[in-house]
């Protein structure tokens, strides 16, 4: 039986949990819609972190508890989070190279980018002098950016350079480079301008939605897509993630905004990065 819990508000809110699809959905071509297991799908966005705050913490239920930290795996169950903060109050921009290997033996997660160059984890903006090159803002020579990012869990976020695709590759944490599959995966966005769907304005009919996140089983099968909800205005925050009754996602591709950072955030060109990203306790391929 579906599941379904809905919350609009005044300001843009919305706040969806179901077992059914509730975006549109990708299936791989081998399946037909009959064969296709639905995970249980979480989603909400607003103005601000409390817009979406429950339903982050509606997955982190739904992923199991504890958070496993930097524990050495596998373990039974859990779940792992990163931040992208270090720690807290950390101001400085980290630029890492592709593939970033950062977070793979700590917490099983390795990134890489087909289109762009690298990474960096950042705040929105920040002091030149003290923290150069200053940022978001900083890095990507755009000032613009201090105003139309915030942030879920302070202070830094995360993007690809040079591109908007990032792949997420699970393995077993602690080292040895074991692949692995995990129940589920979300993501938090800020600033995502673009819904899908029709709507008012000079382009008529359906409009393709800018950020989306697909998921990949351990052959390489694409097993769930959606687009990402959207929220009008800027430094809006929204949240997408999902689980499933097992560990069958192996990769995970997300595109964040309809371009990748560098030019102004405007009706041609949405612009969005990422904060916190929450999975299932990575578990060996059998």
């Amino acid at each position: 039986m579906k599941k379904l819990m809905l919350a609009v508000g005044a300001f843009g809110v919305l706040a969806l949990v179901t077992s059914a699809t509730v975006l549109p959905v990708a299936y791989a071509h081998e399946n037909s819609p009959k064969d296709v297991v639905e995970p249980l799908v979480f989603q909400a966005a607003g103005p601000t972190a409390a817009s979406i705050q429950s339903s982050v913490d509606a997955y982190r239920a739904a992923l199991g508890a504890p958070n496993n930290g930097n524990a050495r795996g596998p373990l039974p169950s859990g779940r792992r989070e990163i931040n992208w903060d270090g720690g807290g109050n950390n101001q400085t921009t980290a630029v890492a190279g592709n593939p970033f290997d950062g977070f793979l033996v700590t917490r099983g997660a390795l990134f890489t980018t087909p289109d762009g160059t690298g990474f960096v984890q950042a705040p929105p903006t920040a002091d030149p002098v003290l923290f150069p090159p200053g940022g978001l803002a900083g890095l990507f020579n755009n000032p613009t950016y201090g105003a139309i990012f915030s942030t879920f869990s302070p202070l830094r976020l995360f993007s690809p350079i040079g591109g908007n695709v990032t792949e997420v590759h699970f393995f077993v944490p602690g080292g040895g480079n074991i692949p692995a599959t995990t129940i589920g995966f979300g993501a938090v966005f800020t600033d995502v301008d673009q819904p899908d769907g029709s709507g008012p304005g000079e382009k008529r009919g359906n409009r393709k939605p800018s950020t989306r996140i697909e998921y990949f089983g351990a052959e390489g099968d694409l097993v769930f897509s959606s687009s990402v909800p959207a929220s009008p205005g800027d430094a809006s925050l929204s949240f997408f993630g999902i689980v499933f009754d097992d560990a069958r996602i192996a990769r995970v591709r997300i595109t964040s905004g309809s371009v990748p950072p560098g030019p102004d955030d405007e009706r041609k060109h949405d612009i969005v990065v990422m904060d916190d990203f929450l999975y299932g306790e990575p578990q060996p391929i059998r």
